[in-house]
């Protein structure tokens, strides 16, 4: 591990000591199994052959790939039957159709009274990506972030970029409203096209252009617009030790390979203390947890005990949707979504099994992994990782995955940039998202639509708007003949 680079990130003992993985309930690996897994997590050298359980990209909690739309719909692979139950009381809270206050269905009411989507399901289908709207569709699983500069620094946390809501509109646009209040807005897109010479022929991406009708920003606002990512292997992201992947932190580039990885570390509301951020495309929030209730209450006005304003991001100026009837005041501990609902929803979110790889083994698949590795893919798109012991989550506890990322932020250059700092990720910086599963999009979701905001058509198209730290590796795929360039696009099918 980069010791220095580490220390550098916070400030102070306190923040030092939030880096740990105290939401987990894991047991210290001893030196044995540090050398063990040193060796399993090594890049390969071998490219005429699949990896030994490569095949498993989730370890045991791999599941079996169903030809149908629902193939990220299951349960991991390794979930003792006591546990199953609750899963599928999370999925029924997760595919739920909330309401707006006063309802006759009160385990059922409290929506809004902004808000996105009626509900998770809403915006990840199947629980796959979401999509971008279509001719005159209302957005509902693509949506806008807004801030503007200012507000505090959470202490223990360098290099904070502050940020905050809009002073009218809040942390993001919502484009619908309970019955007597007014939208915020709408959220408009527009596309150009832009060619991309490659070595024997010419693409063409689209580039968005983003626009609000029926709202009024404060002047000096800041937008990003942010798709529904899938949601499986979850779990085991929140797994890998903190340790691990701080270790590959590298933001001065000492080894000089281009790639710069630094750390999201985001206040947690659930410890109190600063930790690694992992979800959210720029990283924002440590837990899946966390996650889950942000979402309940941005995206649906939905209180919690993370966030418990009934109104979610109704600010001070939106007198109206202050005053509307919210559902919190029918539920016997005050909130709109309980502790042990919003448990039953982490649960769940966990627990969506990572299929099976497919073709591992395949000429063409085995030549676009050599490329993927080559070309230094692997640079940020971290293969392999073991995850801690755990007690009380065996479906999570040590397991060698497969999600390709590293979870650190990187420099994606100007053409990927929304230009809104978000924590000590800059208007340039993405957090790497894992692969698995990519290559059912079609599958599950019906499109294929890519990257932080829909824009990619394809996985050529993703790969053609890297930028920044990964300009190299874009160049020379773009430069790639074509029976390389289809091998690269059939190893990341194949995951």
């Amino acid at each position: 591990m980069r010791w220095a680079v580490m220390v550098a990130l916070v400030a102070g003992p306190a923040a030092a000591q939030g880096l740990d993985d105290r939401h987990l309930p894991a047991l210290p690996r001893t030196g044995a199994e540090a050398a063990r897994i040193a060796a399993v997590i090594a890049p390969t050298q071998d490219f005429t052959q699949a990896e030994r359980f490569e095949r498993k990209p989730a370890g045991a909690a791999t599941v079996r790939r169903r030809p149908t739309p629902d193939a990220f719909s299951q349960f991991s692979g390794n979930m003792p039957f006591d546990r199953q139950m609750d899963f599928n009381l999370g999925n029924a809270l997760f595919t739920k159709t909330w309401v707006a206050a006063p309802a006759s269905t009160l385990a059922s009411d409290g929506l809004g009274p902004l808000y996105n989507a009626r509900g998770c399901q809403d915006c990840h289908l199947k629980d796959g990506r979401g999509h971008v709207p279509v001719g005159d569709e209302a957005a509902v699983s693509l949506f806008l972030r807004l801030s503007v500069p200012g507000g505090g620094s959470p202490k223990g946390i360098a290099d904070w970029l502050a940020t905050t809501g809009d002073p009218v509109l809040g942390g993001q646009l919502q484009n619908f409203a309970a019955t007597g209040i007014a939208a915020e807005g709408r959220m408009v897109v527009t596309y150009a096209e832009q060619p991309v010479t490659l070595m024997d022929a010419v693409a063409s991406l689209r580039v968005p252009t983003y626009g609000v009708t029926g709202a009024t920003f404060a002047p000096d606002r800041m937008l990003s617009p942010r798709i529904a990512p899938q949601m499986i292997g979850l779990g085991l992201l929140e797994a890998i030790p903190a340790a691990d992947i701080l270790a590959r932190v590298d933001e001065g580039d000492a080894d000089r390979d281009g790639i710069s990885g630094r750390a999201s570390i985001v206040p947690s509301d659930e410890f109190g203390v600063p930790m690694l951020g992992r979800f959210g495309w720029k990283g924002g929030a440590p837990t899946v947890r966390a996650q889950s209730a942000g979402a309940f209450s941005g995206d649906m006005g939905l209180s919690t005990p993370l966030h418990p304003a009934p109104g979610g991001d109704c600010t001070a100026a939106q007198v109206d949707c202050l005053a509307a009837p919210n559902g919190a005041q029918y539920i016997h501990d005050g909130q709109e979504v309980s502790g042990a609902a919003l448990d039953l929803v982490t649960h769940y979110a966990r627990n969506l099994g990572v299929p099976e790889r497919r073709n591992v083994g395949d000429p063409a698949t085995l030549r676009g992994k050599e490329i993927f590795y080559t070309l230094n893919c692997t640079g940020c798109h971290t293969p392999k990782h073991v995850t801690a012991r755990l007690s009380g989550q065996p479906e999570q506890s040590f397991q060698l995955i497969w999600p390709y990322t590293d979870l650190l932020l990187h420099d994606m250059g100007d053409g990927l940039a929304d230009n809104r700092p978000e924590g000590r990720a800059t208007g340039r910086e993405w957090k790497t998202p894992p692969l698995w599963g990519i290559g059912l999009t079609a599958q599950v979701s019906g499109h294929t639509q890519f990257l932080h905001d829909g824009r990619a058509r394809s996985l050529l198209e993703a790969v053609l708007w890297h930028g920044g730290e990964a300009q190299t590796a874009r160049d020379a795929a773009a430069a790639l003949p074509p029976a390389d360039r289809a091998a690269l696009i059939a190893f990341l099918e194949s995951l």
